[in-house]
């Protein structure tokens, strides 16, 4: 059949569901309402939602998007979301949720849909857990293929490097597996490069024999910040890679949910998350317990499903504004600068603003390289506001002012889960030149016809 590409987009969206076996969503139709994201900051308005359950009505989207000039993006959660069109058709893969967990291998099989929690659960039974990040609503692919700083991140690693394969769809609408030994080019490039190869509908990992660990928080008054931060920033010079730590000051909103002692003022927050012998983690963390007088202390030992209380990451959707810097070091100059503009009477804006320890096994290259870059940072700065109408430039502005004061010990780098945005200078910052090279490489071989080069996504220039 030959293709009439000139056809007027309206008139051809309906062909959609032709190419898929699963509902399409136009706009003002039922079910459209499920492309509006975690982040409500990001305008999410494509041409249709596919409610994809399968590979399948994956690259029927694609086939069709390339057929009729139309580009395709995928969200499962929206916690990254950085705006849709209305040039592009976008796959919700919220309904592929299933979780296939295989206790002798030590493996789970989970699909584009899934969220942590899901796999969590599933797992603990078998005494197993996955390596989640800090949220255990967010997304498992989207995740994964950013790479994946957990709070365990020091004693086992990027989670990304814990993937043992893929199941992709690239432009072409071509479902390929994506392992070691299979199509390892791809392998290499899903793991950091985000959507840049494909979409990805299902991922194997890695379940590690995590039943407990030591940790949650110790909240201290903002008015102490000063001095639990740079006690903090010299007692993380020393601690082993059982240990796990970032310090954040918030600004926490008098919302349900959230304790007392922390809605409605400034606190300082110490992470802490250790693993093995749970004596000594608690010896290694009483240095931080004694520096001021806490106004809370959560810290205990804990079921790993209980993972997502030690940073309390909001559940319910909201507008975010992200920026991140990180760093090579944190001299007591870099945590002079952070108090100047987020600790008490900077007037700060920010909801949060969190330094994180690094290094450990994150620094050391896994057994398959992948295109993670940066693995060399010693902290991280994430700063973190709300992105509300009548704020959204302040908290912009603000938070690059704070990454601009520290960026006399900045990498100069980003990470691909961080501060998403369209800034034409962001992957040069995420990603090195040779890794920004291969990933534009691939993805032409991948998608010659640039059908997913909408977003985020790593592509040769243009004329």
């Amino acid at each position: 059949m030959t293709l009439d590409l000139t056809r007027d987009r309206a008139e051809v969206l309906p062909l959609l569901c032709d190419y898929v076996a699963t509902p399409v969503a136009l706009p003002g139709e039922p079910g459209y309402e499920r492309c509006a994201p975690w982040n409500v900051a990001a305008t999410v308005a494509p041409a249709a939602v596919v409610m994809a359950t399968t590979a399948q009505d994956v690259a029927g989207a694609i086939r069709f998007a390339a057929a009729y000039g139309f580009t395709v993006t995928v969200q499962a959660t929206g916690h990254g979301a950085v705006g849709v069109g209305a040039d592009t058709i976008l796959v919700q893969t919220a309904a592929m949720k299933h979780c296939e967990i295989d206790p002798h291998s030590r493996t789970a099989r989970v699909g584009a849909g899934a969220r942590w929690q899901d796999v969590i659960d599933a797992a603990a039974p078998h005494g197993l857990a996955p390596l989640a990040g800090s949220a255990p609503g967010v997304g498992v692919v989207g995740y994964l293929t950013g790479g994946g700083i957990g709070p365990l991140v020091r004693t086992v690693g990027l989670s990304s490097d814990h993937v043992r394969s893929f199941d992709v769809v690239t432009g072409e609408g071509r479902l390929f597996r994506a392992s070691p030994r299979d199509n390892a080019d791809l392998f290499w490039g899903l793991r950091g490069g985000k959507a840049t190869l494909g979409i990805v509908t299902s991922v194997e990992i890695d379940l590690l024999p995590i039943a407990q660990f030591y940790g949650g928080a110790v909240y201290f008054d903002g008015a102490d910040a000063a001095a639990v931060l740079h006690a903090w920033r010299e007692w993380t010079a020393e601690l082993p890679e059982t240990v796990n730590t970032s310090i954040a000051i918030q600004q926490l909103p008098p919302l349900p949910g959230i304790p007392e002692p922390l809605a409605g003022r400034m606190t300082v927050a110490v992470r802490y998350t250790a693993v093995g012998d749970f004596d000594e983690a608690e010896r290694l963390l009483a240095p931080m317990r004694a520096v001021a007088t806490p106004v809370l202390d959560t810290v205990a030992v804990l079921p790993y499903a209980a993972l997502g209380a030690v940073h309390a990451d909001p559940v319910d959707p909201m507008p975010i504004h992200e920026d991140q810097a990180l760093l090579r070091e944190l001299p007591a100059e870099a945590v002079d600068a952070v108090l100047a503009l987020a600790g008490p009477g900077s007037g700060s804006p920010q909801v949060l603003v969190e330094l994180r320890l690094l290094g450990g096994s994150l620094a050391r290259e896994p057994q398959h390289r992948s295109a993670f870059c940066h693995r060399d940072a010693a902290y991280s700065l994430a700063v973190i506001g709300l992105a509300a109408p009548e704020i959204a430039d302040v908290v912009a502005g603000h938070a690059s002012a704070l990454t601009d004061a520290v960026a006399r010990w900045s990498t100069g780098g980003q990470m691909p889960n961080f501060a998403p945005s369209y800034d034409p200078a962001r992957p040069s910052r995420v990603y090195n030149d040779d890794t920004l090279h291969w990933l534009a490489a691939l993805a032409d071989r991948y998608d010659p016809g640039r059908v997913l080069a909408t977003g985020q996504v790593i592509r040769t220039t243009t004329a």
